[in-house]
């Protein structure tokens, strides 16, 4: 989802664009991805914002709720895998740190989580396969979001956010990922309690910080009131992503929107 918009900012490509151009020819695929964010990565620097919260890492499923959408890099794990990459690599390149999600997977929810709680009852054996096998590659990025899902087959009770048992054992386990692992918006409406209780049990399950995204400021006191300072693995992690962050290399920007812009026009081209 883009949020800085016209008319102050130009319009980007959703990820299904570089999903048909991969088609096509991985290669542009690729490199149209990385262009886009190199250049999302300048709109950002130029706010002084140094993180951003891609690349996406869901492989969607038929019958899975649309709240994905053309957002999503593809349904072939390594293909999703490829794209998250070249993206990482654009924001890396502009000096903003990429914010990996929605780890382990949010491909096959079947509800929109701003809403409603969605349970995935596909067998482990399947995920690890599919939705797990997309995020492994990209273990090593400094940091990631999770996913408001119930996975039954590794814990019914609880969505990964607030399970112990999926980020120990999935995420931080055969995932492998170790970096900064932040919640998805505690704000919505996929969890439950009140706010001061879904901040408790982000915490308690493993995450090193809590998101929240609405703009509602007695929620963001009762966020902060149930917020531990960081210390011990979660400040090693956060000192680890800020030590990852390098200063923007040299973009001409007209001639990367130049490229980027005929790389799309070859995709919908392709498509049409």
């Amino acid at each position: 989802m883009q949020r800085l918009g016209p008319p102050h900012w130009p319009v980007y490509p959703p990820g299904a664009i570089f999903a048909g151009l991969y088609d096509t020819d991985s290669a542009l695929g690729l490199t149209a991805a990385r262009l886009s964010a190199r250049l999302i990565a300048a709109d950002l620097a130029d706010l002084g914002i140094t993180v951003d919260c891609l690349p996406l890492a869901d492989v969607p499923v038929a019958g899975a709720d649309a709240v994905i959408g053309n957002r999503a890099y593809g349904t072939s794990p390594d293909k999703v895998a490829a794209i998250a990459r070249a993206v990482t690599e654009g924001l890396e390149e502009g000096g903003v740190l990429p914010i990996l999600k929605h780890i382990p997977g949010h491909g096959r929810a079947t509800a929109d989580t701003h809403f409603k709680l969605p349970t995935v009852d596909t067998p482990r054996d399947e995920l690890e396969r599919t939705d797990f096998a997309a995020f492994k590659p990209l273990a090593d990025l400094p940091m990631a979001m999770t996913a408001h899902v119930v996975f039954s087959a590794v814990d019914p009770a609880h969505p990964a956010t607030t399970s112990a048992t999926m980020i120990a054992d999935v995420i931080r386990g055969a995932i492998g990922f170790q970096g900064l692992l932040m919640s998805d918006d505690v704000s919505m409406n996929a969890l439950s309690g009140n706010i001061a209780e879904r901040t408790r049990a982000i915490f308690a399950a493993g995450c090193d910080m809590a998101l929240h995204c609405n703009g509602n400021i007695e929620e963001m006191r009762e966020v902060a009131g149930q917020t531990p300072e960081l210390a011990g693995r979660a400040l090693e992690r956060a000192n680890a992503a800020l030590a990852a962050r390098k200063g923007p290399q040299p973009l001409d920007r007209a001639a990367a929107r130049a490229e980027l812009d005929a790389l799309i026009a070859r995709a919908n081209t392709a498509s049409a």
